[in-house]
């Protein structure tokens, strides 16, 4: 029974554990039975003592093996006569297959929401990050405040009063792991079971994601080049309990929603007592003026909580995020931060605080903005010159991404971009967006990590060659 495998990777205390185990639970071994002492199995297996000692210390922690003393080891006599063998779990001889635990690579060609990774400043960076490390005491090896580190609230609510209108304290400012935490975290504070959602119609899958995930009722609203369609909402659903919205740059649209909008949304949540979730996608990222005031920025009744991201103004690799509650709600979102959450990493925290406060953020966002419209320029012309006449393009006044439409082509945007994808270039239908609405179909492309036109019209060129 307890022929030891030298040759196995299985270190040998374990095989002599597995062996009593199985033999015990196979009923070879019955309890009450003596088990030999581990000075004697040690001499007949040719190992030393304390590999038998390492073994029977854990089938005696596990309820296995008894102690007797003087009168040696036995099988524990509390366990039942019949017991039903364990299942072990079936691991392949070879490597692992599949690649479920393959770290990822870069983005594919014409990724959506990936911002400009080559123009990220990687050495101003690791100059913080260096700092940072080098000054870490015993407090930020601690747990953080779960709603998020003190500074990086403050720089938040700081940059957000001048850049984006909205006036609010640090303290109403919550850090969390992006997008998908900041929704996550509203719902399950202000939200019950089955309770109804406006969703913009075509929509940002994420949102009816997390909404699905956590049980509330997701209803579909119409979007046109105004946004979202108040009118259609109030008749599909008056009595829902929170909207959630894309006003700056609507997802995948990007229309703007127009101030006539903007109040009819407000109304409806002052007289339905319900809540605005305004998730400000690429709001930062407008090429034509300044960036449009928040949604939050005219909100009288304190119904809308703000949601903003590092992800696409930063790198995604941060995982960050945060959200802004009305003061009303401040002490319910930080009981509810601290008992679903430890919070996101001190020390990441601390050097985008530091980024922000020194004054790099700006200046990045300002740099990003130049740079984007050149690179979609340039995407734009690259289409152009393969497809010609085949090819609309709708160009908005924002965001990071635009729609190619072939409205020539008998194919399905499902199907052409299923063709894109397959020769590696990573556009997305826009008819899989939509919910009930219909939004007509295209082909989603990021553009901002294309850096010459060379590579632009190369790409177009692929994806010309992948349409056939």
């Amino acid at each position: 029974m307890l022929h030891l495998d030298r040759a196995k990777q299985t270190p040998l205390f374990r095989q002599i554990y597995e062996r009593y185990r199985s033999a015990i639970e196979q009923g070879a071994l019955r309890p009450g039975d003596r088990v030999a002492s581990a000075r004697s199995l040690a001499g007949e297996l040719g190992v030393a003592r304390g590999t038998v000692e390492a073994a029977f210390s854990q089938l005696m922690g596990e309820g296995y093996f008894s102690s007797r003393g003087q009168a040696g080891t036995v099988v524990s006599p509390s366990l039942p006569l019949h017991r039903p063998a364990r299942r072990e779990p079936r691991l392949a001889d070879g490597p692992v297959s599949g690649g479920a635990l393959a770290q990822p690579g870069e983005p594919p060609p014409l990724q959506l929401g990936i911002p400009a990774l080559d123009a990220f400043p990687r050495k101003l960076w690791s100059r913080l990050v260096a700092r940072r490390a080098r000054a870490m005491n015993a407090a930020d090896m601690f747990y953080g405040d779960p709603c998020g580190y003190s500074p990086l609230r403050e720089a938040i609510a700081a940059y957000l009063l001048v850049s984006r209108g909205v006036s609010c304290h640090a303290s109403q400012v919550l850090v969390t792991g992006g997008y998908r935490a900041s929704l996550a975290l509203v719902a399950r504070t202000l939200l019950k079971k089955d309770d109804r959602v406006w969703i913009e119609d075509p929509c940002f899958p994420p949102t009816q994601e997390v909404l699905r995930a956590v049980g509330q009722r997701a209803v579909p609203v119409p979007v046109d080049d105004e946004g979202l369609v108040v009118a259609r909402g109030l008749r599909k659903a008056p009595k829902a309990r929170m909207a959630i919205v894309t006003p700056s740059h609507q997802a995948p649209l990007g229309a703007s929603m127009t101030l006539a909008r903007r109040l009819q949304l407000l109304e409806w949540a002052s007289r339905a007592n319900a809540w605005i979730v305004e998730d400000d996608y690429d709001g930062e990222y407008r090429y034509a003026g300044a960036p449009l005031p928040a949604l939050n920025s005219l909100d009288g009744h304190h119904r809308v909580l703000y949601a903003g991201s590092f992800s696409k103004v930063l790198h995604p690799g941060l995982a960050l995020g945060y959200v802004v509650v009305p003061e009303s709600l401040r002490a319910r979102f930080e009981e509810a931060a601290r008992t679903w959450s430890n919070g996101s990493p001190q020390i990441t925290q601390a050097v985008v605080a530091d980024f922000m406060r020194e004054g790099h953020f700006p200046r990045h966002l300002k740099k990003m903005r130049l740079l984007y419209a050149r690179r979609r320029a340039m995407l734009v012309a690259g289409l152009q010159k393969a497809f010609g006449d085949e090819v609309r393009i709708d160009l908005r006044s924002g965001g990071m991404h635009l729609i190619a439409r072939f409205d020539q082509r008998r194919e399905s945007d499902v199907t052409l971009a299923r063709r894109a994808q397959q020769a590696g270039l990573n556009c997305q239908p826009l008819s899989s967006r939509a919910i009930a609405a219909q939004s007509g179909a295209g082909l989603l492309m990021g553009f901002t990590n294309i850096a010459t036109a060379a590579e632009a019209n190369r790409l177009a060129a692929k994806l010309r060659t992948a349409f056939g």
